[in-house]
């Protein structure tokens, strides 16, 4: 069968980008585990344009590990690439190309594995998870967890294979991506304060913001264990108005709070809520009565504190061999697993100085290492 560098070749040329469809790589996948005589479900969305793909090895009546990766990647539009990033790139003992490092460099090593587990036999299953929409919120993958929900043996442990240098990570931020909309009232430019000026008190609305961050960088909020060590709050993009001379009737802009394990992050909007009621609709509303702030929603996705002396740190350490144990700012998976009761633990070859960057690489030894990981499970779980 394939090594995980040829498998990582064919992962790599499928363009999952999370606006495109998945299931050419997971049809795949699909192929593959057949050869294997491996039966997987494929959980689809709502219009089957995409889907999740769940797979066990050994054993079904016992709980087990979860191999788990997302299939999307990240766009490459506009960024200076030097090689076809939908197809994989060897140089100087990288593999370069979309997704090698974010992640289907994990996920080729599991596939690779895959004959190994099968021989080893196994004294617990291994699954094999695979989950679309990542990227853009964590979405793909809640309705394979309703799925295992269900199930009469919950698996007990997750590894998620984001890219962390194989080092095993039991922390990360919360994230929580909200919209602000700001209805004001339009005019002419001359006449400015007969108007309500949207993207004026947007302004205020986005100003509050920092200093909400500001307030959360206080030492005692703090996490050492994180990079930063705080909460952190930040606007990403802003739209309004349509002439100089219009005072603007309508102001967009979205905002992400990326919070510690400990903290609510809703704690944050609940704030800014409570200053737009308080501070700038009042003023708004004497000017215009139609006038009006509303928030909603993009996506959220819990964070992640596993305990480092828990049975599922102690495997995931003698899998990779380090008990050296940390924390990541970017969020995962791993937060909705752990939230239905399944130990989670990120750990995967490669960095995530590299992900979503053009020319984005994975080494060969750190594909190797992962190679190695798994083995190591292979051998561990043996009868």
């Amino acid at each position: 069968m394939s090594n995980s560098r040829d498998l990582l070749a064919s992962l790599v040329a499928f363009d999952t980008t999370s606006r495109e469809s998945n299931l050419q790589l997971i049809e795949f996948v699909r192929d593959y585990l057949a050869r294997l005589d491996v039966p997987c479900d494929l959980i689809f969305n709502a219009d089957r344009s995409k889907a999740n793909l769940f797979a066990t090895l050994g054993p079904d009546d016992r709980p087990g590990i979860v191999l788990s990766g997302h299939t999307d990647v990240v766009p490459v539009d506009g960024q200076p690439w030097t090689v076809i990033p939908f197809e994989l790139t060897e140089k100087d003992g990288k593999l370069y190309g979309r997704g090698t490092a974010d992640m289907k460099g994990y996920i080729a090593c599991v596939l690779a594995a895959v004959p190994k587990l099968l021989a080893a036999p196994l004294r617990m299953p291994v699954h094999i998870a695979l989950s679309y929409d990542e990227e853009v919120g964590c979405l793909g993958v809640r309705s394979l967890l309703t799925e295992l929900e269900q199930r009469p043996h919950k698996p007990l442990l997750c590894i998620i294979g984001e890219p962390t240098e194989l080092k095993p990570v039991l922390g990360h931020k919360s994230k929580l991506a909200m919209r602000c909309d700001v209805h004001g009232a339009a005019c002419h430019s001359a006449y400015a304060p007969q108007g309500v000026n949207a993207i004026e008190y947007a302004a205020q609305l986005i100003g509050e913001l920092g200093r909400i961050g500001l307030r959360l960088r206080a030492p005692d909020l703090q996490d050492r264990r994180f990079d930063p060590p705080f909460t952190t709050v930040q606007t990403g993009v802003i739209s309004g108005g349509k002439a100089l001379n219009i005072v603007p009737a309508n102001c967009r802009f979205d905002f992400e709070v990326r919070a510690l394990p400990a903290q609510d992050p809703r704690e944050v909007t609940e704030q800014l809520e409570r200053f737009a009621e308080q501070e700038v609709l009042p003023k708004m509303l004497a000017v215009d009565a139609g006038s009006a702030i509303r928030f909603s929603e993009l996506s959220a996705y819990p964070g992640l504190a596993t305990d480092a002396q828990s049975q599922a740190a102690q495997l995931i350490a003698q899998f990779c061999g380090s008990s050296e144990f940390t924390t990541v700012a970017f969020g995962t998976e791993g937060g909705l697993f752990d939230a239905i009761g399944i130990a989670t633990v990120i750990c995967g070859p490669g960095s995530m100085n590299q992900g979503h960057k053009p020319d984005e690489f994975v080494s060969l030894e750190q594909l190797d290492a992962c190679d190695a990981m798994l083995d190591r499970i292979a051998r561990d779980l043996h009868r």
